[in-house]
């Protein structure tokens, strides 16, 4: 069996993991969902020195005190960058490294610098620090789940975590499994760059599934088994 930690996106707490958690719990795997600082459940958090490094730290802090290690590490969306510094950062006790439909840094990238020219961000009325979420319209044709799960869940993300760049060591080169998990419905998208990078990179395993970027309600079943199959 394997342990996994699943990092979340931008806007929303880990709740968006439940029924992947629960399918590989159920499966017999340990799985760890740590909502980040200042969003979700964490959300009474939320402060202006809330960076990319204050959420790479939370993700960190849970491998370290829950002893966690051989992890199937799982980075969505902003997520990516997150489980970018992690790896880094302790890549021995990573098994395998998924990037899902996520921001894949280089070293001195932020997630603004690697955006289109016509995705600028929106600050949050009134808090210049804040960057407020998306129109779900602008990741395609979503579901009317998607669309209520963001009305209810979505809120303001510290604009810094955006900002901020990474700063790698090399450490993430040690990792041997890596893989890219594309979502396509509709073309092109924000991520259609790192797939095209990859897709083509023999040290990296590249999937695709026919939805929107928020797969975890679009297609959870099989997104659960393509997390099994990097096991």
């Amino acid at each position: 069996m394997a342990t996994f930690v699943l990092v979340h996106g931008a806007w929303a707490g880990a709740l968006i993991w439940r029924p992947m958690a629960r399918a590989l719990r159920k499966a017999g795997h340990d799985v760890y969902t740590p909502t980040l600082t200042g969003l979700g459940e964490r959300r009474h958090l939320l402060s202006r020195e809330i960076d990319l490094g204050t959420h790479t730290q939370d993700v960190l802090g849970v491998i370290d005190y829950e002893d966690l290690a051989d992890i199937i590490l799982v980075g969505h969306s902003y997520g990516g960058m997150v489980v970018t510094g992690v790896a880094d950062a302790v890549p021995d006790k990573i098994a395998s490294l998924i990037y899902l439909d996520a921001f894949v840094p280089e070293d001195g990238q932020s997630l603004f610098g690697m955006l289109p020219p016509d995705r600028p961000h929106v600050p949050a009325p009134g808090e210049e620090w804040l960057t407020a979420p998306l129109p779900v319209e602008a990741f395609g044709n979503v579901s009317q789940e998607v669309r209520d799960f963001m009305a209810r869940k979505g809120e303001p993300h510290p604009t810094a975590c955006f900002s901020q760049t990474v700063k790698l060591t090399g450490g993430i080169d040690r990792i041997s499994r890596k893989t890219y998990i594309y979502c396509n419905d509709t073309e092109p998208t924000t991520f259609t760059p790192f797939y095209e990078k990859l897709k083509s990179r023999s040290d990296w395993t590249v999937r695709t599934l026919p939805c929107t970027h928020f797969v975890q309600m679009d297609m959870p079943d099989e997104l659960t088994t393509l997390l099994q199959a990097a096991a």
